[in-house]
């Protein structure tokens, strides 16, 4: 265990605050073995540190997930069941998946983080989440200190959500997610207008999809080894149809989608762009030139600059659009 140590290389934004204690979790053994000391102070979980904006230092214990794993649990003719530990890399695990012809998870290739944030945020991109193929996932919970397994029902899944995010935040830790996979034929999704540009040049098959998305995320999101930056800062809000209705009128082009029970979704990027923040500098921190969903680290911002920036773009969307945008990452 290591003490007063900077989280800034454990952080996609590059945010440079410190953390009491720090240790690195290689397996379940690991986990138990400093059970005592996460049950009896405060702690927090790292994976890849993709999701998330550190506000402050933190007096406590902070446990980056690193045990590996990939393992196959059942196979049928169909589909087959892996068993992927929390500390893998997410997108390394869809490459896994790619080169040997599983599908259902190319649509979320390069996605950042580890596999086992991915149900925390219920990640999503391209039309599909990680609920679709999700089957389970194991966890030490921390009242009983016994491992659990919770299936999909269990996870409460919505939109960038989840049981874990909410009722039980900081009481379970996620040791590995079991993931439904599918074997040919493969049922895509690409009914994103992006994606069919792209997929137009290839052949129609999951490497090519996974491709497309890989060319279409490089060329409108910013690579955190290069500027600090955590992907989409805001969620996409779903709005009544009614509401939209109303936008509609004074903003005829306003992009949006079906969404459940009547609702509409709108790109929150498009808002955001429509009131002129995009690509603009405010000291330490901005809003991306190409995707204005992204606030940026320029080198030296504090958590609460950029804090203070997301602010500034909620006022603005609330009092234009009427809209409440939800922050997507996780403060701490």
């Amino acid at each position: 265990m290591k003490q007063n140590i900077s989280l800034k290389n454990y952080n996609t934004f590059g945010i440079d605050v410190k953390t009491k204690s720090f240790i690195s979790i290689k397996s379940k053994k690991d986990l138990l073995e400093i059970l005592d000391l996460i049950k009896n102070h405060s702690f927090r979980i790292l994976g890849g540190g993709s999701n998330i904006l550190l506000t402050k230092d933190f007096y406590g214990l902070t446990i980056l997930m690193q045990n590996k794993g990939i393992r196959v649990l059942s196979e049928s003719e169909n589909e087959i069941i892996v068993e992927v530990q929390a500390g893998e890399n997410w997108h390394e695990f869809v490459l896994w998946a790619l080169e040997r012809d599983y599908g259902g998870i190319e649509n979320l290739a390069l996605i950042p983080g580890s596999v086992g944030a991915a149900p925390i945020q219920n990640i999503g991109a391209y039309g599909v989440e990680l609920k679709s193929v999700f089957h389970s996932c194991k966890v030490l919970d921390l009242e009983s200190s016994s491992f659990k397994t919770f299936d999909k029902e269990a996870c409460e899944f919505g939109y960038r959500t989840s049981i874990f995010k909410n009722l039980l935040k900081e009481k379970i830790i996620i040791t590995s997610v079991n993931l439904r996979l599918q074997k040919k034929p493969h049922q895509t999704q690409t009914s994103y207008g992006s994606i069919q540009n792209e997929i137009k040049k290839r052949p129609l098959n999951i490497q090519n999809i996974a491709k497309a998305i890989i060319s279409i995320r490089k060329s409108k999101l910013p690579d955190p080894k290069e500027i600090g930056n955590c992907g989409s800062f805001f969620k996409n809000p779903v709005i009544t149809i009614q509401h939209f209705e109303k936008l509609l009128r004074t903003f005829p082009e306003i992009p949006h989608y079906p969404d459940k029970k009547n609702k509409v979704k709108v790109p929150a990027g498009w808002l955001i762009e429509k009131l002129g923040f995009k690509g603009k500098r405010y000291g330490n921190v901005g809003v991306h030139k190409k995707q204005a969903l992204v606030l940026i680290n320029y080198g030296q911002a504090e958590g609460k600059e950029v804090l203070e920036l997301a602010s500034k773009i909620q006022a603005q969307v609330l009092k234009v659009f009427m809209i409440k945008l939800e922050i997507e990452v996780t403060l701490m």
